[in-house]
């Protein structure tokens, strides 16, 4: 009898910790659907940027693509080899009621160095450039302000040489790119650079990378 009372509790604890783990992280019933705003930057391989942003309040969703090159629908192959001129960019949804622009961007230039040309450690080329793309002349305003804000900081030793330029296309990349950090964080890039960078994220801005935005009582 005793044997079967532990393997139902096992049981139990096994269903409960399930379930827990299938919580998503992100989402808050406030969430506003009918307004979502969009941004789009680069910061380097995107499977950091898009696994950070995925974890904030007032985010629906972070995609990793492909935006500012000159070719139609860009495969990663093609946009790896530097010759489409596209960056390894992420999409945000975001909520501004919950989440301000001016977070967003906090966040973007703490998850890479914006001294960096054309390159992010040893990822090196165009496609890993720090850039914003920016759709209307307020928002390229705002881009410009959190960028001098941000490097007036000190934050980072040296001047920045992020891209502020105008939007055209977004281009998502293969589906097997989106979560990529979540699915394979045993993969070597994944272990060694991507995992201490969220790491890091998530002790700067607080438990599971959760952002307390300024309107939020």
């Amino acid at each position: 009898m005793k044997n079967i009372l532990v393997f139902l509790m096992s049981l139990i604890l096994t269903s409960c910790n399930g379930q827990e783990a299938k919580k998503p992280l992100n989402r808050t019933p406030k969430m506003d659907k009918d307004n979502l705003q969009y941004i789009t930057f680069g910061g380097g391989c995107f499977w950091c940027v898009e696994s950070c942003f995925n974890m904030l309040k007032g985010v629906d969703a972070a995609v990793s693509g492909y935006s500012g090159g000159h070719k139609a629908n860009p495969a990663y192959e093609e946009v790896c080899t530097g010759e489409t001129g596209h960056a390894e960019v992420v999409e945000i949804a975001y909520d501004p009621k919950i989440i301000s622009y001016e977070q967003l961007m906090d966040v973007f230039f703490f998850l890479h160095d914006p001294t960096q040309l054309n390159r992010q450690g040893n990822d090196i080329g165009t496609q890993y450039r720090s850039v914003i793309f920016y759709k209307d002349e307020t928002e390229k305003e705002k881009a410009e302000a959190a960028m001098k804000a941000s490097e007036a900081s000190g934050r980072w030793n040296g001047k920045y040489v992020t891209e502020i330029t105008k939007f055209e296309k977004f281009w998502p990349a293969e589906q097997y790119h989106q979560g990529y950090y979540n699915a394979n964080p045993n993969q070597p890039y994944c272990s060694a650079v991507v995992g201490p960078k969220i790491a890091k994220f998530k002790k700067h801005y607080g438990e599971l990378g959760m952002l307390e935005p300024e309107n939020e009582q």
